[in-house]
């Protein structure tokens, strides 16, 4: 698989101040100052995770995706190329910008900006949140996972998998259609969202503690119409999150817990049980869709639905106590779990 993962990503805002102080007051970003016309966020060891640019159109969006080295940029750039789309060899200028070696560019169908390049700069000195947190976690998964909202999903599908090479997760069909796709033992790196018109829907950054989605979220209650999406768990990634919305036109999913999948192994399947098992209240949902969701999710707690935590090593304490329903559970799939942990022992973790 040629893209190892999501690098960076960059949108054109005419207010440089609101983002400032929503990046690092409520997510927890590190601010890079950049002058009067850009400013950028620190996640982790990479000099740039995040950049808003005044000189960009307000609105304009950014997609940086990694590859290993120069070979595997040309490999790429001619993939495209063959596809009838146009690729442009960024300049050096533009590399020294974006913190990588080199890049090239080009629009998929519905016009985003997409940018491959190899080399991201690492900074000499330790990540510097804005608030106080844990981290993000970050590193060979990518800053997170992208979500675009798209006219017809299916005009998309073809150029990022048979062009891009990204691989299907899973989807969903109701209460919304949504599709998710993988470049790495992320859960999905991408995912688009059939709403009628292209666009971006969210930016999804994971934590370390799920004590800093919650206290996020706890920042993010304290401002009139932050919270886009209500506290929540997925049941497909199992992602504990809330979105907040941001200074521009979509949201922020701060989350915790991602699911890790094995992308050699991994076949794709229908989710039929919504988006959600619990919480994430979708206030961008009409109301028959909300209605909808919330119908889905009362069917999930009626049908007992339940998914692993998923922790990293050391980041939990185990318990003691007596639980006849529970020690059944871990009996019966206990062989199932030593099997899934063979299996993830050759993935990467972070």
């Amino acid at each position: 698989m040629a893209l190892q993962s999501f690098g960076y990503f960059g949108v054109g805002a005419a207010d440089l101040d609101d983002w400032r102080d929503f990046g690092t007051g409520l997510v927890g970003f590190q601010a890079i100052e950049k002058g009067r016309a850009q400013l950028a966020f620190r996640m982790d060891d990479r000099k740039q995770r995040i950049f808003i640019d005044k000189a960009l159109p307000v609105g304009a969006r950014v997609f940086g995706w990694e590859v290993a080295d120069a070979a595997a940029l040309d490999a790429i750039a001619a993939r495209v190329e063959r596809a009838g789309v146009a690729v442009k060899r960024e300049p050096a200028s533009l590399a020294d910008a974006r913190h990588v070696t080199a890049l090239v560019s080009f629009d998929d169908p519905a016009g985003n900006r997409l940018e491959i390049f190899h080399g991201a700069h690492l900074d000499t000195t330790p990540f510097q949140p804005g608030r106080s947190i844990s981290g993000f976690r970050t590193g060979p998964l990518g800053l997170g996972h992208a979500v675009m909202t798209a006219e017809r999903a299916d005009a998309l599908m073809p150029f990022y998998v048979d062009v891009l090479g990204f691989r299907l997760t899973d989807y969903i069909l109701a209460p919304f259609k949504a599709f998710f796709f993988h470049v790495n033992p992320r859960h999905h790196s991408l995912a688009l969202i059939e709403t009628g018109r292209n666009g971006m829907h969210h930016l999804m950054v994971e934590l370390f503690s799920l004590d800093d989605v919650g206290q996020a979220y706890d920042i993010a209650l304290g401002e009139p119409e932050r919270v886009g999406v209500t506290l929540g768990r997925h049941t497909n990634d199992f992602m504990t999150s809330f979105y907040a919305k941001t200074p521009s036109a979509f949201m922020v999913e701060c989350g915790w817990g991602g699911r890790e999948i094995a992308p050699a192994q991994w076949q794709p399947q229908e989710y039929t049980e919504g988006p959600s098992m619990w919480g994430h209240e979708r206030t961008w949902l009409g109301e028959a869709d909300r209605a909808r969701a919330r119908e889905m999710r009362l069917q999930a707690a009626a049908d007992g639905m339940r998914r692993p935590v998923q922790v990293i090593e050391g980041n939990y304490q185990r318990m003691s106590g007596a639980c006849p329903w529970w020690d059944g559970v871990a009996q019966a799939t206990g062989r199932a779990g030593a099997a899934a942990e063979r299996v993830m022992e050759d993935q990467p973790h972070v």
